[in-house]
């Protein structure tokens, strides 16, 4: 069994990483992962032990981190009020800190200016000092508190009352804005992903009534109102509308749909009233599966996530020895001990790694979820950064840069009107299901009296050969017109070709191609203009048709003629022969293999297709390959504000680190550079959510 809870108040990513650390130690827990920018917890255990392993999680959860709570649903009830009243007494605690503050300044008795000191501190950071104690008593030492309050002692130690009261001051304050700016940019991602819907009305015995969509079953009938979202997948089986799929694919085009129509659910209907056949449970439905991947996305982590866990880990001790060094070996020379103690303070405070271990997940977190508004699903931090670095993108032909629609796109006759030879053409496919004869029947797009018809037989790999008013006719391809002794032309245009023979004499040929869909010329002409140095098509289909798209599009290279194995070793070749991942681009339904062998699989997806949603890592929820260029786009700016994030975070910090060593910065300054950067560095995280 695996469920997910909300986890409140966490302070930080490592707090995060070391309470995970500890539930997955507990022997009923197979695993169990905290995301900190969401605020949930994981916790997979044997549906046997899942009581136990649940209440064991909430006690380590509490030992680990005291303030910190697993929210059951259940005991989910009265979050809001409690909010509100911790943002009051925070407020209280802020006024008495300043009164207090204002006091022990303008004081002119030494024990008095103390006693007003003591009674501003205590008021503003007594919760800071009980976590940094509680925390030292469970050998969790180096952490933000613990900074915090040794930095501020050391300054009540040299006697400076006020910059002590004014540091933690600032610092409280300041971590609610951080706290402030984190909250909105999850409840943003939240809105960008709020596609769930939150009942069915449901068809049973006779009425509608309102329910879990968990509930409704395969096979019930569920109504649609106007302005309603979609519970489940089905089909219309009454009612005509317009659908907004703009949650899902990011198209703001409304979807015409009617009786026989295919819906998804977290679409929008607009319109008409509609009675939809389920065909799916909602766990299976398309809403559950995307917000179920989106949700677990922060598990795939970035090498740049993994290294700033692992930089926050050994930064914070070095920083300390390294502030104890200062405070202790210039002061047994040069003596002043209390000044090089100010700057042992000073120091500390600055050290604070939270700007990097909030901002740079968050950053991840907000593309991911601007992407999901343009319809792209990426499933972790992992592949949108490799996605960044790719110069290589690699097509698959049919279906992603064509139709995968056969259409007739030439007609050659000798002796009859183009029009009566294509209608002899359609009658002789008449009863024939393949694709190619579905394209000749919907060309000619007129019914055909089936009593002119006596006769008519497929013949396998070859073509059909029908007696239409008394006249044989065959149709197919060259290899047909060969075995009954009919020449026929040699055709240089690409596509496949059909020829007609009436009574064995040839009339002429249909070509018959796949047609390119229209936004692939225009994609592909983006992603140059993005960087993209080489694109390659990889086909099944012979050299001629594949060569001619390729010319078409103005693609680099095109391999032709290639089985699924062979499109997995040009994948391996290529990756082989370039320096950075490779984009592979399938439509996720047959290209499997090479969609899990290359650097970064791109799944044209459409609406509700799991095959794509199963095989790639990102997949574009509508079947249009300009979505392409836009996730590259959404990729190349999250890194570079992860980038910024960690240069600016990381220069501020080292230049006022030295400055603080060499006594050129007080607490003043520290805070900023602890606080004031966090704040600065997520404001910036949260460009990302713009997509």
């Amino acid at each position: 069994m695996q469920k997910t809870y909300e986890i409140k108040n966490l302070d930080c990513a490592v707090c995060a990483g070391k309470v995970a650390e500890a539930i997955n130690k507990i022997p009923e827990i197979t695993n169990a992962q905290i995301d900190f920018i969401a605020k949930k917890i994981t916790i997979a255990a044997d549906d046997k032990n899942w009581e136990k392993a649940l209440q064991q999680a909430i006690k380590v959860c509490h030992k680990i981190e005291p303030d910190c709570e697993i929210v059951i649903p259940k005991e989910n009830c009265s979050c809001e009020h409690a909010h509100h009243h911790s943002n009051k007494l925070f407020l209280i605690r802020i006024v008495i800190a300043v009164i207090f503050g204002a006091l022990c300044f303008a004081a002119a008795n030494e024990k008095l200016k103390l006693a007003f000191a003591l009674t501003a501190y205590f008021a503003i950071g007594c919760d800071v000092l009980w976590k940094a104690i509680r925390n030292i008593f469970r050998g969790q030492i180096f952490d933000e508190n613990f900074l915090m309050t040794i930095a501020t002692v050391g300054a009540f130690f040299i006697g400076e009352y006020p910059e002590a009261i004014a540091v933690m001051l600032f610092y409280q304050i300041g971590e609610a804005f951080q706290d402030a700016a984190v909250d909105k940019s999850r409840k943003s991602i939240a809105n960008l992903m709020d596609i769930r819907p939150d009942t069915a009305n449901v068809s049973r015995d006779g009425k509608i009534i309102s329910v879990n969509p968990e509930e409704v079953a395969i096979g019930e009938e569920i109504v649609i109102r106007p302005g309603e979202r979609i519970p489940l997948d089905g089909v219309v089986t009454d009612g005509k509308s317009s659908l907004n799929t703009a949650a899902l694919t990011g198209e703001s085009l409304l979807q015409d749909v009617e009786e026989g129509s295919n819906v998804v659910s977290g679409c929008v209907n607009v319109s008409g009233v509609l009675k939809v056949r389920t065909t799916k449970l909602f766990g299976d439905s398309s809403v559950a599966r995307i917000l179920n991947l989106v949700e677990k996305s922060s598990a795939n982590k970035s090498k740049s996530e993994k290294f700033i866990t692992r930089f926050a880990r050994y930064y914070t001790p070095a920083v300390v020895i390294a502030a104890v060094c200062l405070a202790v070996f210039p002061s047994l020379f040069c003596g002043n001990w209390q000044e090089w103690l100010h700057r042992a303070c000073v120091f500390l405070i600055i050290s604070c790694p939270c700007a990097l271990v909030i901002s740079v997940p968050l950053s991840f977190f907000g593309g991911i979820g601007g992407a999901s508004k343009k319809g792209i699903l990426v499933k972790g931090a992992e592949y949108l950064e490799k996605l960044s670095q790719c110069k290589t993108v690699v097509f698959d032909k049919t279906g992603t840069l064509t139709k995968g629609q056969f259409i007739v796109s030439h007609i050659n006759s000798k002796d009859l009107p183009e029009e009566k030879l294509l209608e002899f053409a359609a009658t002789a496919q008449w009863f024939s299901s393949h694709p190619i004869s579905q394209s000749l029947k919907n060309k000619h797009g007129k019914k055909i009296d089936e009593s002119r018809i006596s006769k008519s037989e497929e013949i396998a790999g070859r073509g059909v050969h029908t007696v239409v008013d008394n006249m044989d006719i065959y149709a197919g391809n060259k290899r047909l017109m060969e075995e009954i002794g009919v020449i026929c032309d040699n055709i240089s245009h690409s596509g496949t070709e059909v020829h007609i023979a009436i009574n064995k004499k040839y009339a002429g040929y249909i070509l018959i191609s796949d047609e390119i869909r229209e936004d692939s010329a225009a994609a592909i002409k983006k992603l140059k203009h993005l960087g993209i140095k080489k694109t390659v098509m990889l086909t099944g289909d012979k050299r001629e048709s594949g060569e001619a798209v390729a010319e078409v599009l103005k693609i680099d290279e095109a391999f032709t003629q290639l089985l699924p194995e062979n499109k997995v070793e040009c994948i391996e070749r290529l990756e082989a022969e370039g320096d950075s991942p490779l984009i592979f681009v399938g439509d996720g339904i047959n290209d499997a293999p090479v969609l899990a062998r290359a650097d970064v699989a791109v799944a044209m997806g459409g609406l509700g297709s799991d095959a794509a949603i199963e095989a790639a890592d990102i997949v574009l929820m509508e079947d249009k390959l300009s979505r392409l260029p836009v996730a590259v786009k959404i990729a190349r700016k999250t890194m570079m504000i992860v980038r910024e994030n960690i240069i600016f975070a990381l220069g501020v910090k080292m230049l006022i680190l030295c400055m603080g060593a060499a006594g050129l910065a007080g607490m003043w300054l520290a805070v900023f550079a602890d606080v004031g950067v966090s704040v600065i560095a997520i404001l910036n995280a949260m460009r990302t959510l713009r997509g």
